[in-house]
């Protein structure tokens, strides 16, 4: 028992020093923001490590590369801010360096996109999770819109193909689809997607229709959240309302493993008992007589020494008193 508290305690401090030395260097606001056209967003970020020397912002279109905002050195307080985003864009530094908010003023269509905050920390670039910024544009601005289911449930381990139909505008572009899943204190994450389009006449709409289908496979706990269908098209981004996909467990289930659970549980406890009450329990002697056959050829059966031993159950104290008249015999063989 004492052996299997000390493991545990091993195994407890083990845990908390690797994760005080896997803390991440960046602490950056995650998942999906959403705002309005011509508004201003604060997108957080900060640093607890003394080794982080500068401090980054870059801006990710969907399907396009990061770009970078501003850089400047932690010990400073003024940023230095691209051609690019110097009129809307500016960080906010505190003194300490440790604090590097992102402020974006007058918001754009054209600023969706996922925000990384960037540190330089002994000479190599970290980038944080990242943030999903979703500006909303006026739906008199745009003809496009997304429909998707609004509800899936599954059960662990099987699979499902998530749908949506999107009506784009004409332009010059080519209307990109991505899947983006949101969850709440989680990073947004992003799915490649196939798109299939025609062309569209419905009425006054005069565009594309597409449909995006995203398959996942042997889902999981970890698999659940919203599933957004997001269109890039003409300059601006689009979201669907998002697809919930819930994982159901079985009652009947758990409660087959909660029993299994107890019965190990139980089960491990009688087994240390008996073998601590073995451990405790005094070796009694035995009765009985023990003896030794030999078959040797006839040359070695001439030197052979025979000896039967009689074993009595006796108490302690005569077994104290006979100890000096003890004998042990044994047989010595030599050469002629």
């Amino acid at each position: 028992f004492m052996l299997l508290c000390l493991f545990l305690f091993l195994l407890f401090y083990t845990g908390e020093v690797i994760s005080v030395n896997n803390t991440p260097a960046i602490i950056q606001q995650t998942g999906i923001k959403t705002a309005k056209v011509g508004e201003t967003v604060t997108l957080s970020c900060s640093c607890k490590h003394d080794s982080v020397t500068h401090m980054f912002w870059y801006q990710q279109s969907l399907g396009g590369k990061p770009h970078m905002i501003s850089k400047r050195m932690k010990q400073s307080t003024e940023a230095e801010i691209s051609s690019a985003y110097e009129k809307r864009f500016q960080v906010l530094a505190r003194s300490g360096g440790s604090v590097n908010d992102l402020i974006i003023t007058d918001l754009l269509a054209l600023d969706s996109g996922t925000y990384y905050c960037v540190v330089l920390r002994n000479a190599v670039i970290e980038f944080g999770q990242g943030v999903f910024l979703h500006v909303k544009t006026s739906p008199s601005d745009t003809q496009s819109s997304i429909q998707q289911p609004k509800l899936q449930l599954l059960r662990p381990g099987e699979s499902v193909n998530l749908s949506c139909s999107v009506y784009a505008e004409r332009c010059a572009e080519e209307p990109n689809l991505y899947w983006l899943r949101h969850e709440e204190l989680q990073p947004a994450v992003m799915y490649p997607s196939d798109r299939h389009c025609t062309s569209a006449l419905n009425g006054t709409f005069n565009g594309t229709y597409c449909t995006s289908n995203l398959e996942l496979h042997l889902v999981r706990s970890s698999d659940a959240g919203i599933y957004h269908c997001a269109l890039a098209s003409c300059g601006v981004v689009v979201f669907g309302e998002g697809t919930k996909v819930e994982i159901v467990v079985s009652l009947l289930l758990v409660y087959c493993l909660s029993v299994a659970l107890m019965v190990f549980i139980l089960g491990l406890l009688v087994l240390s008992s008996l073998v601590y009450k073995l451990k405790l329990t005094p070796l009694s002697s035995c009765t009985g007589e023990v003896r030794h056959y030999c078959l040797l050829p006839e040359k070695q059966a001439e030197s052979l020494h025979y000896a039967a031993l009689n074993l009595k159950r006796r108490d302690n104290r005569q077994r104290q008193e006979d100890i000096e008249n003890v004998c042990v015999y044994s047989g010595v063989r030599s050469r002629k």
